[in-house]
């Protein structure tokens, strides 16, 4: 199930690292977040090395949706009310600036990566759920936004209100990343097995470096940083669909509903393609499966000529207060730094990652780095969160398997019980999110290993 990124791309493979090596800097993880973060660094002649536990790209950023917008859901509002305008207002400018960032480098690096300006919507099909989306738009358009309410919109149905931010980019994410990578030194097939102070040890060689960045999706380093505490993931699903014969859609859309949709567009060898999303749970609770169904009666009800030629999943971090992490991994460790928790946001959030990361590494103040600051809760105040993810434990670590079939194996981060996805066919935490193929073989962490199959019946 392969997305239609990696259809429409490929990127060349690097060698592994076999010798001890010593940089500047270190990033764990080539995906978008740890390309961007080397790509800003060597651009002010910081000397970079990144270290990939398998392909670039080869994580999240391959199932992106590729919206890249500052509009990510209902925010604004949210931030507003809970952290006031100054740090509501870094959020908006780091994003809105992560568009910009994106133009600039394409602009200069010359990457033909099928970038667009299109506008972002919010909607609803609830007429008591205006009133949100009129908040949204007012508080956008306060921090900066272009963004306004409206009524109409090119969707297959009719909608009760919308937001519109303006100027908005989408683009081809692989063919993006394999440009700018070229400039890069990077080592696949190179996990990190050990960290030491500075010292990231691979199976076969070591690099050191005076900075260590952790651009990796989700963290696996349990102590100190506490990640596995402060956020939980969830997956969602993508079927794209060839609507050439319908030709209203241009915009980016997502539904604030809980059971809202996604939609955008892009071009593949002439034809139109619709990225048709939703069916979000949290991870390792799909048992019964049917969330490509639930897409393809949808695609069969508002496009009944479109015909699918992909479908695919993504994992999403979901952080406790719908900011990312990002800066110094452990008040502990300064000169190791994170970037995790983009929510559903990865493309924005990973350029807004490698803006702050760069700053903090050349002894520069972000401007907007402290609304993303990992410190901002002690870890006596994760305790919410805490609880709730240990409920989520208690059931992993205490159930009992009644077969192989049933029960595989435990997740080799925490040694919590995995939960069969029924759509993908593979075994998943309902703890932390790590994800298994059937044989034990890991494909999503934060579990470094694969797991040993138990004896079946």
């Amino acid at each position: 199930m392969e997305s239609v990124w990696k259809k429409t791309a490929e990127i060349p493979s690097r060698e592994k690292l076999k010798e001890n090596i010593h940089t500047k800097a270190v990033v764990i993880g080539a995906g978008m977040t740890g390309i961007l973060t080397a790509y800003m660094l060597q651009e002010q002649g910081v000397e970079t090395v990144v270290l990939e536990a398998g392909r670039i790209a080869g994580g999240q950023t391959c199932n992106t949706t590729a919206k890249i917008t500052s509009q990510h859901n209902l925010i604004y509002a949210y931030l507003m009310e809970k952290f006031g305008e100054e740090k509501a207002a870094m959020y908006a400018h780091a994003n809105q600036q992560a568009i910009e960032d994106y133009a600039r480098i394409i602009e200069k690096e010359k990457i033909a990566c099928d970038f667009q300006r299109k506008p972002a919507y919010l909607y609803s099909r609830e007429k008591e759920r205006i009133e949100e989306l009129e908040n949204e738009a007012k508080w956008a358009t306060l921090l900066g936004i272009p963004a306004e309410f409206v009524t109409e919109t090119e969707l297959p149905f009719p909608v009760a209100g919308a937001v519109r931010f303006a100027n908005q980019g989408q683009f081809h994410p692989l063919k993006f990343i394999g440009k700018i990578a070229e400039k890069l030194t990077i080592y696949e097939e190179s996990r990190v097995v050990r960290l030491k102070d500075n010292c990231a040890f691979t199976e076969h060689g070591m690099a050191e470096g005076e900075h260590v960045i952790f651009a990796v999706h989700y963290p696996w380093q349990i102590v100190p940083g506490y990640y596995f505490l402060r956020m939980h993931q969830e997956r969602s699903y993508v079927i794209a669909l060839d609507i050439s014969e319908w030709e209203k859609i241009d915009g980016m859309y997502l539904g604030i509903e809980p059971e809202g949709y996604s939609f955008r567009t892009m071009e593949k060898d002439g034809k139109r393609i619709l990225l048709l999303g939703g069916g979000s749970h949290r991870t390792g609770e799909n048992t019964s499966g049917e969330r490509y169904e639930l897409l393809r009666k949808k695609a069969e009800e508002w496009f009944p000529k479109s015909r699918e030629i992909a479908h695919w999943s993504a994992q999403d971090c979901m952080p406790m207060d719908k900011i990312p992490y990002i800066g110094y991994f452990s008040s502990e460790i300064p000169n190791w730094y994170v970037a995790t928790g983009f929510g559903k946001w990865g493309m924005t959030s990973a350029m807004a990652a490698a803006s702050v990361i760069r700053d903090m590494v050349l002894g520069k103040e972000h401007e907007d780095e402290k609304v993303y600051a990992p410190q901002r809760f002690p870890v006596s105040a994760l305790s919410k969160n805490f609880t709730e993810n240990t409920i989520q434990a208690v059931k992993g670590l205490t159930k009992q398997a009644v077969s192989a079939q049933e029960f595989p194996g435990k997740c080799t981060h925490m040694g919590c019980k995995l939960e069969k996805n029924a759509d993908e066919g593979t075994w998943e935490c309902p703890c932390h999110g790590s994800c298994f193929t059937n044989e034990g073989e890991l494909l999503h962490g934060p579990a470094q290993y694969g797991f040993e199959l138990l004896q079946k019946d």
